[in-house]
């Protein structure tokens, strides 16, 4: 050995050791996610109502207001609800931002309800710390777009829930019981689902942290500070709405590069609505399910959650059992609360006058016409029996 060089090679080792060791501890395993569940809301208690992402017209913030009042809350809507920014966005990033803060620093608001999805909360990212999220836990309510302020919520350490949002209880009986269900669950009333089996279910139990929503919204995060794929005891869910089927397997196996599904425990797949089939397999489930297979891990299949009519609350950041069988699955949420059981097939949606136009069947409010209809085909037939045995 040269004696010479050998103290700059010391040196150097040392330079090495300092500059790799944040490398290393960052590639290195993370500590598993555990959040915090905010506190349940009582009567009175006051409930912000803000948009993060695109517009809402104030007459819907009225109407979801007038909802919140009738489940006993007192709802606030955030100072710059009802602002436009180049056509779609709710104001400019530093006002909806703004609003997103008030909301959370406001000691009296108790939860935050989302007006609207879209897109925008990834504007947001880099401008509020996670600190501050940890700072004040309290619900946070929506899907979609809100994906990102969930993901940045469990982060930080708080629960928050995947659910129907402000333009969405403006209107309760069009949602079937998932406004019910989300007022409960704000109650301290968690639900504990129930669901058929499912062709594409991978059969097993798995217990971890319920993380995800849109998948377009939540595969982008992976390189951020919000980025909860580190863990090992993840449970992914996912779902997605007017991406074609190649698109979601973009996404997916963006996932599968980036480690995330080597991390997951179990994975639950939501609904996929208005998806365009243009990669010929049956469904996006039977697509996706070549990906999850080969990790052994167990698939739940067409859990009522995302863009349809039926979207069920999911509490992100919880620790979640889910065991799938072959005659049936549950999901339940080991948080604090009373436990009340719910049949997940499809929860039956009130048709309106506008969905039963959209259909091809006469609308049940309508039993003469139906009875007429059926009399009619009857008298028909009976006219051309009667014509064949003459003949």
């Amino acid at each position: 050995m040269n004696r010479n060089i050998f103290p700059y090679r010391i040196v150097f080792m040392i330079l090495c050791f300092f500059v790799l060791m944040p490398v290393v501890r960052a590639a290195g395993p993370k500590k598993p996610l555990k959040c915090v569940a905010p506190a349940y809301l009582k009567p009175g208690d006051k409930v912000a109502l803000i948009s993060p992402s695109y517009y809402c017209s104030m007459e819907t913030a009225f109407q979801a207001a007038d909802t919140l009042r009738s489940w006993g809350y007192e709802p606030v809507t955030g100072p710059n609800v009802g602002k436009q920014f180049l056509e779609h966005y709710a104001g400019t990033v530093e006002e909806r931002l703004s609003d997103l803060r008030w909301a959370l620093n406001d000691p009296d608001i108790k939860a935050i309800l989302c007006l609207r999805g879209g897109y925008g909360t990834l504007q947001l990212v880099e401008d509020l710390p996670l600190k501050e999220l940890a700072a004040s836990p309290k619900w946070l309510i929506g899907y979609s777009d809100i994906t990102t302020l969930l993901s940045m919520d469990a982060c930080a350490g708080v629960m928050g829930i995947h659910g129907v949002m402000g333009c969405n209880i403006a209107k309760p009986d069009s949602t079937g019981q998932s406004c019910p269900l989300l007022r409960d669950l704000l109650k301290g009333n968690v639900p504990r689902y129930e669901l058929p089996a499912h062709k594409e279910n991978i059969q097993g139990r798995a217990t971890g942290t319920l993380v995800g929503g849109n998948l377009a919204t939540f595969a982008p995060l992976l390189c951020s500070q919000v980025n909860e794929i580190g863990q090992s005891d993840i449970i992914l869910f996912v779902e997605e709405v007017e991406e074609t089927h190649h698109n979601i397997d973009r996404l997916f196996n963006m996932l599968k590069i980036s480690g995330v599904l080597a991390h997951c425990k179990g994975i639950i797949l939501g609904d996929f609505t208005d998806c365009e089939n243009d990669v010929g397999y049956e469904s996006v489930e039977t697509m996706l399910r070549e990906y999850i297979a080969p990790y052994n891990i167990p698939l739940l299949c067409g859990f009522p959650a995302g863009h349809e009519k039926v979207n069920l609350p999911l509490v992100i950041g919880a620790p979640v059992t889910m065991d799938v069988r072959s005659d049936g699955a549950t999901l339940t949420f080991d948080i604090p609360g009373e436990q009340q059981m719910v049949r997940a097939e499809r929860l039956s949606v009130p048709m309106t006058v506008e969905m039963a136009q959209n259909t091809s069947h006469v609308p049940l409010k309508h039993p003469f016409l139906l009875i007429v209809l059926i009399l009619g085909i009857i008298s028909g037939m009976a006219c051309f029996s009667g014509r064949c045995l003459k003949s």
